[in-house]
């Protein structure tokens, strides 16, 4: 039997009405039956609204006019820039509309903030998600990888080089330029609003040298940013790899939304990471002048 269209019955209201509480069991409850279900308890969802500049008061929640909540929208805001993220409908509920209006709601409030680029990511092979974007006029323009690395893959020496350690501040000036466009999860301004943020910057024998900024969270390395300065990216990136796994053998690694282009890509491959799952991502409307230099210059 096919789902009944409830667009009619549907309530859109700022997500800032609820507990971060609420929205965390929400949000968990529509993804159950996900192919990469990624729960988050409240702590990790308030993580994520402050790392990923998520307003509260602009995302939505669906529901019913008796109150039953249906499904969560969430809506990050920079500069010129918005990004649709954790949308999720009731699995009984689906195919009535929900997704819909909760879509066009997110739209509506970047309009609303006179900001008319919206970017969002789908898991590849989210064949519904994926086609009501398109409907939307959104268009891919990328596929990002998830790649992790367990702390069991065998260890490997450091390759030798002049390498040096960079606190917070010198890691963060060096992610605030030339990095070209990114995906919003590791644009600059993700990694300024993240804590435990270091990096590492080395020189080889031959003169090839870059850097690599990352998060250490408790039990696991996360956010990387990679740049080669000189020489060959993958064996810039293998050496800084070597040198960081040599520092923390211990911890888990996982790599968000890597870009399938990305110059250090075999690099990762050679140190052991394995690929997750990837997704699309998606562009609406014009970038504006400011996307590629605000995340080149923070």
């Amino acid at each position: 039997m096919s789902p009944v269209d409830t667009t009619h019955a549907i309530k859109l209201i700022p997500a800032s009405q609820f507990t971060i509480e609420q929205l965390a069991a929400i949000y968990n409850q529509t993804r159950v039956d996900y192919m990469v279900p990624m729960p988050m308890n409240a702590a990790r969802l308030g993580e994520y609204v402050a790392t990923y500049d998520v307003k509260l008061e602009h995302s939505l929640v669906a529901t019913t006019q008796d109150g039953e909540m249906l499904g969560v929208a969430m809506l990050g805001l920079r500069k010129d820039r918005a990004w649709i993220t954790r949308l999720g409908v009731l699995p009984n509920t689906r195919r009535g509309g929900i997704g819909k209006a909760l879509l066009e709601g997110l739209i509506e409030q970047a309009v609303h903030v006179s900001i008319n680029f919206h970017m969002l990511e789908v898991i590849k092979n989210n064949v519904p998600a994926h086609q009501l974007f398109l409907k939307f006029g959104f268009r891919e323009v990328g596929e990002l990888l998830i790649l992790r690395r367990s702390p069991l893959t065998s260890p490997q020496d450091p390759v030798v080089a002049d390498a040096q350690r960079l606190d917070r501040a010198d890691s963060l000036v060096l992610v605030g330029h030339d990095r070209g466009t990114q995906p919003w999860t590791n644009q600059s301004e993700s990694l300024r609003n993240a804590n435990e943020v270091s990096g590492l910057r080395l020189t080889l024998a031959d003169g090839s040298r870059g850097w690599l900024v990352y998060q250490r969270q408790k039990f696991l390395l996360t956010r990387f940013a990679f740049k080669t300065e000189a020489g060959d990216p993958s064996t810039v990136a293998y050496a800084l790899l070597s040198h960081l796994h040599h520092q923390y053998p211990r911890l888990d690694t996982q790599i968000e939304n890597i870009q399938v282009n990305d110059p250090h890509l075999p690099a990762l491959y050679e140190m052991g990471y394995i690929e997750s799952f990837r997704r699309i991502e998606m562009w609406h409307g014009t970038p504006p002048p400011s996307l590629n230099s605000t995340t080149k210059a923070g």
